[in-house]
């Protein structure tokens, strides 16, 4: 009994140091999207003007401001989810190295690999969401019902319709890696994918619903086609992350 003491508090110990290093994981994430938004303030009137604007003034909109704050809040707003998309690589970066530690020893060193392919994922749902899926919305409702009502966007709904959208496309092609991840863990397999791919397709809908602040069906289903075609990338992937486990 007296020698499980010292192996106890050195569980405890162990156990305080990852607390420790998840702390300071997070800070560094933290200062990397403070950074990224005090950088992104340097071009907050092209940011705003012409990359959030843009796509509303291609379909003949135009936005107005109700509350004298709202300009303010509206760039604000704009400089810190710029700041969070560019350094998005940094922070995958934090949350693998956080997790590196339970990975193969030959799988450490792909951590670069993956943080790379991570962030290329979410790059892709960014252009996806600000290339397709927005100007795809916005020129529906810019049609919808115009020859009987005058459509006047209020512009911070407007610009939160627009970051909701393409952030959640941004995480939404994570699926892969994510899939990757869990059945590296042994968590998913591809034959469970398989066995539950109607209920996942449903999943996804309801989802897809979830991520986009409009009730519309077109939007969601903009949003929920190519998630079901990343799911059957994923299936693929988990066939491959499971036969690398195996081999190992």
């Amino acid at each position: 009994m007296p020698n499980d003491q010292p192996l106890l508090e050195e569980k405890e110990m162990s156990f305080l140091d990852h607390l420790e290093e998840l702390r300071w994981r997070i800070v560094r994430a933290v200062m990397a999207v403070l950074v990224g938004a005090i950088g992104a303030a340097f071009f907050s009137d092209f940011l705003v003007k012409v990359v959030m604007m843009g796509p509303l003034v291609n379909v003949g909109l135009k936005a107005q401001v109700l509350t004298p704050y709202g300009i303010m809040l509206l760039y604000m707003q704009v400089v810190l989810v710029t700041g969070l998309i560019v350094a998005m690589p940094f922070v995958l970066y934090q949350i693998w190295q956080f997790i590196a530690p339970g990975l193969m020893p030959n799988e450490r060193k792909y951590v670069w690999w993956i943080v790379f392919f991570t962030s290329f994922c979410f790059a892709a749902g960014i252009a996806f969401g600000y290339f397709i899926l927005v100007p795809t919305a916005l020129k529906f409702f810019s049609e919808f019902g115009t020859d009987i009502f005058d459509l006047n966007v209020s512009a911070d709904n407007y610009i939160s319709f627009m970051l909701s959208l393409i952030v959640g496309a941004g995480l939404v092609f994570e699926l892969p890696m994510v899939t990757y991840f869990l059945s590296k863990l042994g968590l998913l397999t591809p034959q469970f994918m398989r066995k539950y791919r109607r209920h996942s397709i449903v999943a996804i809908l309801i989802i897809s619903a979830v991520i986009t602040p409009t009730p519309d069906i077109i939007t969601q289903s903009l949003l929920a086609a190519p998630m079901i075609l990343l799911y059957e990338v994923s299936i693929i992937i988990s066939k491959f992350a499971q036969k690398t486990r195996a081999e190992q």
